[in-house]
């Protein structure tokens, strides 16, 4: 458990350095960079909230989809609450490092003690080291000068997508993925920066809503097949096997049998 959270906290902390120099290339100072940090400390809307500011979006716009982006923390929240089991008065100060990092080791452990120093040993180590690199990321930019220079302005999308890809491991959720990708690509041209990224959140309950819509057809018609098809005539379901009208089965049922 100690091996897992401290190696979470370090690789993942480390990308610290990536957004430092990334929000300094978009027009923001080494203070609000590293407030950022301090405050937030969710680094994907992070990365998205400066990546959408260096394009040009509105300020207002480019907060809503790093808000929305880090809206699926509270999530995580109510899955740890009843697993952690910490006293009120530390839970505030622990809601602030719930993250994917944390919850992940966390929840793969056995027991609810393994649960809470997992918890607290990730969010120690990744906290004090993902600050410690935003500050260091940012001093380092100004000295480096224009990050489009060194080619640094892609460090933020790349580490995004490094994040991004190990949680993508169902067909659901590649299906997202790429309908996000796609929506987001089609608005491009024609809505303001940043605005993008909000309609490609519409991937998620529409992909949902394709799903649950063809799980109920194949339901009603017995199973998947061809378009438009149903049971074929004179069958019918029954039991997950297929009926005929010729074929006679003898089951017992309450102590009589049914022809």
């Amino acid at each position: 458990m100690v091996r897992d959270a401290l190696g979470v906290g370090i690789a993942v902390g480390l990308s610290g350095f990536a957004f430092g120099v990334t929000s300094v290339g978009a027009g923001l100072d080494v203070a609000q960079t590293c407030a950022l940090s301090l405050l937030v400390f969710t680094g994907a809307s992070q990365f998205a909230l400066v990546g959408a500011l260096a394009a040009g979006s509105n300020p207002l716009t480019a907060a809503a989809g790093a808000f929305f982006l880090g809206a699926r923390n509270a999530f995580y929240g109510l899955r740890l609450g009843p697993l952690l089991q910490l006293p009120r008065w530390q839970r505030p100060f622990a809601a602030h490092w719930v993250i994917d990092e944390t919850a992940a080791v966390a929840l793969a452990q056995p027991t609810a003690r393994t649960a809470r120093l997992g918890f607290t040993l990730t969010g120690l180590s990744l906290f004090l080291l993902w600050n410690l690199t935003t500050s260091g990321g940012a001093l380092g930019a100004e000295a480096l000068g224009d990050p489009q220079e060194w080619g640094l302005d892609a460090a933020g999308p790349a580490v995004f997508l490094a994040l991004l890809a190990p949680m993508l491991r169902t067909t659901t959720e590649r299906l997202v993925a790429g309908v996000g990708v796609v929506l987001a690509l089609g608005c491009l041209p024609v809505l303001p920066s940043g605005v993008p990224i909000l309609v490609a959140a519409a991937a998620a309950p529409l992909v949902l809503l394709l799903r649950g819509r063809r799980a109920a057809l194949d339901l009603d018609t017995g199973g998947p097949g061809p378009a438009g098809r149903g049971p074929e005539p004179g069958t019918e379901p029954c039991g997950g096997e297929v009926r005929t009208g010729a074929q006679e089965r003898e089951e017992p049922r309450g102590g009589e049998e049914r022809r």
